[in-house]
């Protein structure tokens, strides 16, 4: 192809890219970027119809076991409805049949008539009463439902392995909480109980047919199979495409929060026309999904309008003919008409309601999908509580891989006793991180042994294993909250005092001091008001108020300037001081004072002493240490 086709090409394949990046739905957590790691190529399983209706629907109903009295009274008051709306309906054949159109001749009574108007109108009323009190008492219901499923998901999602969240996109994950959620409380709030009314009111309405005119009836029977057929055919399109347009909105969603979050990177790259076309990309590719799924849902009701406006047609002329021919009443004849548009409304409303069914199910589908997602191992019965946890940890013979496939770290063995510090140095992606993530078991090794104080790890409670475990990384994070609660998330028992004190020993107390409100000032927005380094500080902060006896350092100090570091150093040096710390650095000069350092490069401690040792041998730590070799 020429220059032009070869564009065409190129943008094909971004185009298949983001949707192979953000339009997929969960992905299986053994599922992993083509680096193994963390953060990699975070994948999604493919979106498209429900795999199983009849199971989910299983499931959503539930959710609705607690309220099964709410759920009586609201059909009930569904059942109140349609019979106090047929009721009213035929009452019309009488009132017309013997004070509008007399079948004798006589001359109707004007108060009679009234009269019968007001019963006819006391009927009406009490339908409307009951139809508010259902709509009231669902709604209800369907919040309260729609309440435990977010407290499900919610609960099941902080269960998760960090393995989950290094291979799904977080905005997909948000659209699960808002978009799919709300259309699931649609359904429950309203549509449930408007597909019974209308089941309810084709039987209702076809029984009061036969009763008023068998052969008017067949005519309206006859049509039942074509408007079925069509509205099949319709929905059948319509749960492919709301599928598919809910599988492209959090495709959506992902990539907005994507790009907001890294902001500052697509402005300091100039990436700001190339995120334009990308989004418009994903948003075409969402318009696109939702005109389909738009349009056979909206298409639903014309099409069984017209339908109904055909089998009214072909009543209204055969009906006048028996009036005339078989001296048919005209109370009848109108009566069935308005039966006969009333039969084809509860149709029309159930086949647009399908489209909502449809989306709900797709939803629903996608929420179940995290819920059914595999939870971090259950602690065995007898699983250890070190309490005090001392600190010694031992690494023997430790392989481990993101990906079984991938060997990230090779036989690693080291120790390390309480008050000791030891640094880990390399070339990026040499599996310092992944020491410090199997130290937490966020991921288990696949062969050798980890233990703190003699104990296998696997066979330390968790929580207990990571209470005692406090981390400062290098991606910082803040809660919406005051300074001084953001500190105290690291022991929730510390006293003002030893917020404070720590805040001292971070280096933090002096930047706090000068904010608007000090220690009670408001953090939002991850601590947007903050510089990189005093979001830092407070991190490091957070650590030092807590007792854990073992500290990852996980390049805590590259966001702070020398000057600041120096201080942060003096404050570390008694934090670490009766703990097992464990630090990564690019930054040499601040493991120079580590007891132990060790140097690994693809996966293997290629070398370990300390920091003059190392320079001595002159090798790979001589190396990144002088410049001498570019680090790789």
């Amino acid at each position: 192809p020429g220059e032009g086709g070869e564009r065409v090409m190129d943008n094909q394949k971004r185009v298949e890219s983001l949707k192979r990046r953000y339009g997929r739905n969960v992905a299986p957590a053994k599922r992993r970027g083509p680096m193994g790691g963390p953060g990699h190529g975070r994948q999604h399983g493919k979106g498209g119809m429900p795999k199983n209706s009849r199971e989910t629907i299983k499931r959503l109903l539930s959710y609705l076991n607690g309220y099964k009295l709410h759920m009586g009274l609201a059909f009930f008051c569904v059942i109140v409805n349609t019979v106090a709306t047929l009721t009213g309906s035929y009452m019309l054949r009488p009132i017309i049949n013997k004070y509008i159109a007399p079948m004798d001749g006589s001359r109707g009574s004007v108060g009679g008539l009234a009269a019968s108007l007001v019963f006819m109108a006391a009927i009406y009323f009490i339908g409307v009463v009951a139809n508010y009190a259902q709509s009231r008492v669902m709604l209800t219901v369907a919040q309260n439902a729609l309440q435990k499923i977010r407290d499900e998901l919610f609960t099941k999602m902080q269960k998760l392995p960090v393995r989950f969240y290094d291979t799904n996109n977080n905005g997909d994950l948000m659209s699960r909480f808002t978009n799919d959620v709300d259309t699931v409380g649609q359904m429950l709030s309203s549509t449930l109980v408007q597909l019974f009314s209308g089941a309810l009111s084709i039987v209702g309405t076809l029984a009061l047919m036969i009763y008023t005119n068998i052969w008017l009836t067949l005519v309206t029977v006859f049509m039942i199979p074509l408007m079925m057929k069509a509205g099949g055919y319709v929905a059948g399109k319509s749960q492919k495409y709301f599928s598919a347009q809910q599988t492209s909105l959090g495709a959506v969603n992902g990539y907005i929060e994507e790009t907001i979050s890294g902001q500052k990177v697509v402005k300091v790259f100039c990436h700001e026309d190339i995120a334009e076309e990308e989004f418009e990309i994903l948003n075409e590719d969402l318009r696109d999904n939702m005109i389909k799924a738009q349009f056979f849902g909206g298409m639903m009701g014309p099409v069984m309008s017209n339908l109904s406006q055909l089998n009214y047609t072909l009543t209204a002329a055969i009906g006048g003919l028996l009036c005339v021919l078989r001296g048919f009443d005209v109370g009848g004849l109108t009566v069935f008409l308005n039966f006969s548009r009333q039969f084809s409304r509860p149709i029309n409303e159930i086949s647009m309601q399908i489209s909502n069914v449809f989306s709900a199910l797709a939803g629903a589908e996608r929420v179940f999908a995290v819920m059914d997602e595999e939870p971090e191992p259950v602690d065995d019965g007898d699983a250890a509580v070190l309490n005090p946890m001392k600190g010694y940890v031992e690494l023997k013979d430790v392989t481990f891989g993101y990906n079984p496939e991938k060997t990230i770290l090779k036989d690693i063995s080291l120790y390390a006793k309480p008050g000791q510090k030891i640094a880990f140095v390399g070339s990026t992606g040499a599996g310092k991180t992944t020491i410090t993530n199997l130290l937490n078991r966020f991921y288990d090794i696949q062969s050798g042994s980890i233990t703190i104080d003699g104990v296998n790890i696997r066979h330390i409670n968790r929580d207990n294993l990571r209470q005692n475990i406090a981390m400062v990384l290098q991606d910082t994070h803040l809660f919406t909250g005051t300074v001084m609660e953001n500190i105290r998330y690291g022991r929730l028992d510390a006293t003002d005092e030893e917020v404070i004190q720590a805040a001292k020993t971070a280096s933090a107390y002096s930047f706090i001091m000068r904010l608007p409100h000090g220690f009670d000032t408001v953090l939002e927005g991850d601590g947007a008001n903050l510089s990189q380094g005093q979001r830092q500080l407070l991190n490091i902060a957070r650590a030092a108020i807590s007792k854990a006896p073992i500290l990852i350092l996980d390049e805590a100090t590259s966001s702070v300037d020398t000057r600041t570091e120096k201080h942060i150093e003096h404050g570390m040096d008694r934090l670490m001081a009766d703990r097992t710390t464990f630090v990564i650095a690019h930054r040499l000069s601040t493991v120079r004072n580590a007891n132990a350092i060790m140097v690994l490069e693809n996966g293997e401690i290629i070398e370990r002493g300390d920091h003059d040792d190392l320079l001595a041998q002159k090798g790979r730590y001589y190396e990144l240490y002088t410049g001498v070799k570019e680090l790789d």
